[in-house]
């Protein structure tokens, strides 16, 4: 019986519990931080590549195929307000035909630092007056339905050259446009307001108006 006992004691001893950390060493803490550290780099070059794929896509959308743009001032109101989001169709604009009613932005040909946006109202070789605050386009009245409130301005009548375009704010009381600016050429066009991202309740795009009498193109 004394030697079963001594055996069992022998078993319980902390020499031979699974407590023994003699198993392990340096080389297998050194192992383990490797280890570690080898994680944090794959995840580091993971982010690192999502992000570069990332610029790499939204870049090019970015910066030639449309741009942002923040409305500012009351030019074009009802139809516009302050500090809307708009996004800008700007590369593809470059090869289609302008049409009339459509709302573009454009550089001051004064300031070319500084952005308008505007309504195209004139196309090349058309003759553009302003009588009572009601346009005329070779002498026919253009009809605006997206006017709220017309002016009861006059502006004599201009023969718009190749390439050239007669812009005009929505809100006639209160935009600088070619009634001061006169006609903007194309040169100077960035592009066509396509779609509103903010305020959440006016997303949309935008639908050419429809000119009965006269047409867009």
């Amino acid at each position: 019986m004394e030697e079963n006992k001594n055996a069992n004691q022998e078993k319980l001893s902390p020499e031979n519990t699974d407590m023994d950390m003699s198993n392990f060493s340096e080389d297998d803490e050194d192992g383990l931080v490797f280890s570690w550290f080898k994680k944090l780099a794959i995840l580091f070059f993971e982010i690192v590549k999502v992000v570069v794929i990332s610029l790499a896509i939204i870049l090019p959308i970015r910066l030639f195929l449309v741009q942002p743009f923040y409305v500012e001032g009351a030019s074009m109101e009802p139809n516009f307000y302050q500090n809307e989001y708009l996004i800008i169709d700007e590369i593809s604009y470059r090869f289609n035909e302008k049409q009339r009613g459509e709302v573009i932005i454009f550089k001051n040909p004064q300031n070319t630092k500084a952005y308008f946006i505007k309504r195209i109202i004139g196309l090349p070789g058309e003759t553009v007056s302003v009588e009572n605050g009601k346009v005329f386009i070779n002498g026919e009245v253009l009809d605006e339905p997206y006017i709220s409130h017309l002016s009861s301005d006059n502006h004599a009548s201009v023969i718009l050259a190749d390439e050239e375009y007669f812009v005009m704010g929505d809100n006639r009381t209160n935009s600088l446009d070619s009634r001061q600016l006169g006609p903007i050429n194309k040169s100077y066009i960035i592009g066509r307001v396509w779609f509103r991202g903010w305020p959440v309740n006016r997303i949309n795009t935008f639908n050419l108006p429809s000119y009965e009498n006269i047409g867009n193109k």
